[in-house]
């Protein structure tokens, strides 16, 4: 039975509710939209979104060999032959590709540790589409190539890529999905086309929150996941709140000494392991920005009941050119040569710019 499990999982996932207005713009006369559908499509948009699960779904769809009707929607059937070669993720006319020691983006935004470089795809999985790409279909229907986080293909497989997207047989169809489309090769850009994916209404966003169970204080977390509902959701999965909350009371009692709060931030790492210093920085970043959005009497973006330390004047030139600055620290933050010595960096950088004296 466990197939049926999968299979269960993969077609609630049309069930987002966010979604609703890329089905309906790609099928929104019914199944007469399958004949049209394009051969390629760029599914983009910011982590946590959905994109993965929204490709899933698609190729469920055009696989199906017993399509069905949900309102106007065609969605897969999940009893036919195909769908259960699907579900046992041994599909004959399916293909997917992803960055090489890749979790990929999970369904949930979050993404696990990788070695540096490791998160590319390379020629050589490019190279094996052609085969597949111009060879008969085994079930003598549609084939699929679902390519995931497709701005990492390395020069070579984009340029390998784009010969298959010239002129692909008219039962192949691509779905690629990317979280920074502008990294895409443009001629690849220029021959798909491009399905965008906006944050949801933070009601919808909070409403669907609300039917997953996720954590009682969802809501605060919203904006730091820049409005992507998946990623609350994977944060909880993977322990990531309480950490984001440990960090959060370090910033809110900022003490004298950079010393004193990098040993805080040291702390918090060693204690949360699966807290990387990447997710640190970045909280720390978003926090000067807020800041810098208080000092100019506007509402914080990223904590909304931000509240400023006791003791900081808060200058917007100075927190807006801090922000700028931390950029250095995000690009260096998965593979510090010293952890300590980064935060004590970190943490001087970041008393200057709140003006503090034992700075």
């Amino acid at each position: 039975m466990h197939y049926f499990k999968k299979l269960l999982q993969l077609y609630e996932q049309m069930t987002l509710t966010w979604h609703s207005e890329q089905w309906n713009t790609l099928f929104r006369d019914g199944f007469d939209s399958l004949t049209r559908l394009p051969h390629a499509l760029l599914l983009s948009g910011s982590p946590g979104l959905g994109k993965t699960q929204f490709a899933d779904a698609l190729a469920g769809l055009l696989l199906c060999e017993s399509p069905r009707l949900r309102g106007q929607i065609p969605e897969a059937c999940g009893q036919c032959q195909g769908c259960h070669w699907l579900a046992g993720e041994n599909h004959p006319d399916y293909r997917r590709l992803a960055p090489e020691g890749d979790d990929e983006e999970d369904g949930e935004g979050v993404r696990k540790e990788k070695k540096r470089g490791a998160r590319q795809i390379r020629i050589d999985s490019v190279r094996e589409l052609e085969d597949f790409v111009f060879v008969g279909s085994h079930r003598h229907g549609n084939r699929v190539v679902v390519i995931n986080s497709a701005d990492s293909m390395n020069s070579a497989a984009a340029n390998a890529l784009l010969k298959v997207l010239e002129e692909p047989p008219a039962s192949v169809y691509f779905i690629l999905t990317t979280d920074h489309h502008r990294r895409l090769l443009p001629t690849i850009r220029s021959r798909t086309r491009v399905l965008a994916f906006q944050r949801p209404d933070a009601k919808l966003a909070t409403a669907w929150l609300k039917s997953t169970g996720a954590h009682a204080r969802f809501e605060q977390y919203l904006p730091l996941a820049g409005g992507a509902p998946l990623t609350v959701v994977a944060w909880q999965k993977e322990d990531q709140l309480n950490p984001l909350d440990a960090l959060s009371e370090t910033l809110s009692k900022v003490p004298a000494d950079p010393l004193a709060l990098a040993a805080q931030w040291d702390g918090l790492l060693r204690r949360h392991v699966q807290f990387s210093m990447e997710m640190l920085v970045e909280g720390v970043q978003r926090w000067m920005h807020d800041l810098a959005l208080l000092a100019a009497s506007l509402p914080p973006r990223f904590y909304p009941d931000l509240r400023v330390p006791t003791g900081i004047q808060l200058s917007e030139p100075k927190l807006a050119t801090a922000w700028r600055d931390i950029l250095r620290f995000r690009r260096s933050a998965r593979h510090p040569l010293n952890q300590l010595l980064f935060l004590e960096d970190l943490a001087a950088h970041t008393m200057r710019a709140l003006g503090r004296s034992g700075a």
